[in-house]
């Protein structure tokens, strides 16, 4: 199961470094000064750089089989999900009049992005618990 996660992490930072580059390119960062864009740029680059951080722990953790690596690796990519799923909640709620960069994502991307995440937070728990005897 862990190099399944590994499989589904890379599926999911691939569709997401799509979205950024979406985003970026749709004038992400210069709508920041005209506070048009519901994904303020912190919550943009937190949510990849923990998710890679704890793409790291878990690489770290196949190759050991430290049970350590795999916990922490879970702790950072809860974070980095609980990230995730607040640009998702704004960019449902963002109606027809937001003019951010984030309106240009396509659905398929942000579906296929979430469901990949999921996925692999779940592989991640499961593997952890298992490594642990729990």
């Amino acid at each position: 199961m862990g190099l399944a996660a590994i499989v589904t992490w890379l599926i999911t930072a691939t569709v997401g470094i799509y979205l950024l580059y979406l985003w970026l390119s749709g004038g992400g960062l210069r709508r920041q000064a005209a506070k048009v864009t519901r994904f303020p740029a912190t919550l943009v680059f937190s949510h990849p750089i923990l998710a890679v951080s704890a793409l790291g722990c878990w690489i770290a953790y196949v190759l050991t089989s430290e049970r350590v690596f795999a916990w922490v690796s879970f702790a950072v990519l809860t974070l980095a999900a609980v990230l995730g799923f607040a640009m998702f909640t704004r960019w449902l709620g963002g109606g027809r009049h937001a003019r951010g960069a984030e309106n240009g994502f396509p659905l398929i991307a942000v579906l296929l992005h979430g469901v990949a995440a999921l996925t692999t937070f779940v592989l991640v728990l499961l593997t952890a618990a298992v490594a642990t005897g729990a």
